[in-house]
């Protein structure tokens, strides 16, 4: 018997609760599908796999729940329907499984996951598992096929130590004893500063757009580097892939990555244990000596891998990325699952069609080596040039391999491709202080004009709401929600501390004592009380 959902606590997880802000302010969407295809050859029972299916989802029940909004609080609660479990007898899977993966989710009505099995011939077939982001991360997709095989197998399922919604709640205490500690240790790094030069880009990108892919090829050479610097091979491809953004000529470097926040108890759940947490640096002297420093950076970052950086800090306004640059990296220490009687095969990077901003890489690390590919938004950067960086760090790495003691500068290959900030193309990050600052505000939903002499949308709200009682009352609400004393008209939400959680217990208050329902995209177009009041005036 599984363990039930929520178990006297149902408030959804810090990462869920921002995913959810994002989803409704349509700013999600096909970039949280997580796809998973396994490819079976041989005398395949279909009865017996869509009843393993069936025991996945029971013994896992936050692959049934559905997110909704309760008192100001994101909460999970069990879906309306299960999710769907069916077999389609198919000539090809191509369509198939690209309708799986497009087609949308709805996370209030759900369901949040879809299994299909396709049959393509008497002995070949493909299992299509799709989950959204909010109730699957990178390990659940071992941790599925892992209960998948043994129930295939006919082996029963245990129940897990505890519920999804306990270790929600263990998760957030540990995210408020640690909260301060985050605060004073990002204060000082983190700087949300969006410019990015990239050989051939036309601007960087913070939201969540189609994207593409080009297969990155990492070797042997990585294994045998980290061996001889004492390093992880995360922290060798972490390590050279800010030296190489460092040899575009972008001095200061921040990379997004996402970390696991899973614990000994959270294991084996399927659900999003992801925090994702910038790493900062300043490329200089050896490589040796930089991959090392990028390895104390990381052992910083992990004493506050749970918290949320927009919790610890205020001014980061909901997005899909923190930077324009991104990295997952997972480390697979098991072998395939198997599975009596077939053949099966796994594509541990499979794409969604989705990019979150400019460039995110991806690595799975396995017995077998490493499985590693880019993704990239072309509309801000084309095929050749995202082929040029996959090169470029392809060439890194072996030049790493021959001389890890070398200076930095005299190993980046990216140096002689590097678009200056005097000699940028039109458009490029680096063309002009203005154009930058506009393009990146845009880009996190900072601003709703870019034209240098438009008037900001907060002053414009704030001289269209000619009701000082109205102002008041947004404005008392504001305080109550952020815990503080005073607030002027044209303070910037985010800039006072707020966060997704904050969204959420503004518009519950709004609703509460004023009967308007408040749209999401007001908290990103005019993040003030002056625009918030306009809303309610208008909704009035």
């Amino acid at each position: 018997m599984s363990v039930s959902l929520i178990d006297g606590w149902d408030r959804a997880s810090l990462a869920q609760h921002g995913m959810w802000i994002t989803e409704r302010m349509g700013a999600g969407g096909r970039v949280y599908a997580m796809p998973l295809a396994v490819r079976f050859d041989g005398p395949l029972d279909v009865d017996a796999m869509l009843a393993a299916c069936a025991a996945v989802v029971e013994r896992h029940p936050v692959l049934a729940a559905t997110l909704a909004e309760q008192d100001g609080h994101v909460r999970l609660v069990p879906g309306e329907a299960p999710p769907p479990i069916r077999f389609e007898d198919a000539s090809g899977p191509s369509a198939g499984i690209e309708a799986e993966i497009s087609r949308p989710f709805d996370l209030v009505t759900g369901p949040l996951a879809r299994f299909t099995l396709f049959r393509l011939a008497p002995a070949r077939h493909v299992l299509q598992l799709v989950a959204h982001h909010a109730v699957f991360d990178g390990m659940s997709k071992d941790i599925v096929l892992r209960d998948l095989a043994a129930a295939y197998g006919g082996s029963a399922l245990p129940p897990l130590p505890i519920s999804y919604g306990e270790a929600a709640r263990a998760e957030q205490d540990r995210v408020a004893a640690g909260l301060e500690g985050a605060a004073e240790f990002w204060r000082p790094r983190w700087h949300d500063d969006q410019d990015l030069l990239l050989p051939g880009a036309a601007r960087p990108s913070l939201r969540a757009a189609p994207g593409e892919t080009v297969d990155l090829a990492l070797g042997g050479e990585i294994a045998g580097v980290a061996e001889r610097l004492g390093l992880t091979r995360f922290e060798v491809v972490l390590a050279a892939l800010h030296a190489l953004l460092h040899g575009y000529g972008n001095d200061r470097v921040a990379v997004a990555v996402d970390l696991s926040t899973r614990t000994e108890e959270t294991r084996d759940h399927v659900g999003l244990f992801v925090n994702e947490l910038p790493v900062v640096s300043t490329p200089r002297g050896t490589f040796a000596e930089f991959a090392r420093s990028i390895r104390e950076e990381l052992r910083a970052v992990y004493r506050y891998r749970e918290v949320p950086l927009a919790r610890a800090l205020g001014g980061i306004s909901p997005r899909t990325a923190l930077t324009p640059v991104s990295v997952s990296y997972r480390k697979r220490s098991g072998a395939d699952p198997v599975f009596p009687g077939l053949d099966a095969s796994v594509d541990w990077t499979a794409f969604n069609g989705a990019v979150r901003n400019t460039l995110h890489l991806q690595v799975v690390e396995s017995p077998d080596g490493l499985a590693a590919r880019l993704q990239f938004n072309p509309d801000v950067l084309s095929r050749a040039a995202c082929e040029s960086v996959a090169g470029h760090l392809r060439t890194l790495l072996l030049g790493i391999a021959a001389r890890p003691d070398a200076p930095i500068t005299e190993l980046s290959p990216g140096r002689e491709a590097a678009p200056t900030r005097d000699a940028a193309p039109a458009g490029a990050p680096g063309t002009a202080p203005a154009s930058v600052a506009a393009s990146a505000a845009i880009a996190s939903g900072a601003v709703a004009d870019s034209a240098p002499d438009a008037p900001s949308a907060a002053g414009a709200a704030a001289g269209a709401v000619a009701d000082p009682a109205l102002l008041g009352e947004v404005e008392a609400i504001w305080c109550e929600v952020l815990g503080v004393d005073e607030i002027r008209p044209d303070d910037d939400l985010f800039d006072l501390g707020g966060h997704s959680l904050s969204i959420t217990q503004i518009i519950a208050r709004v609703r509460d004592q004023m009967g308007v329902e408040l749209s999401f995209e007001v908290f990103i177009d005019t993040p003030t009380v002056a625009g918030v009041a306009e809303e309610i005036a208008r909704s009035r």
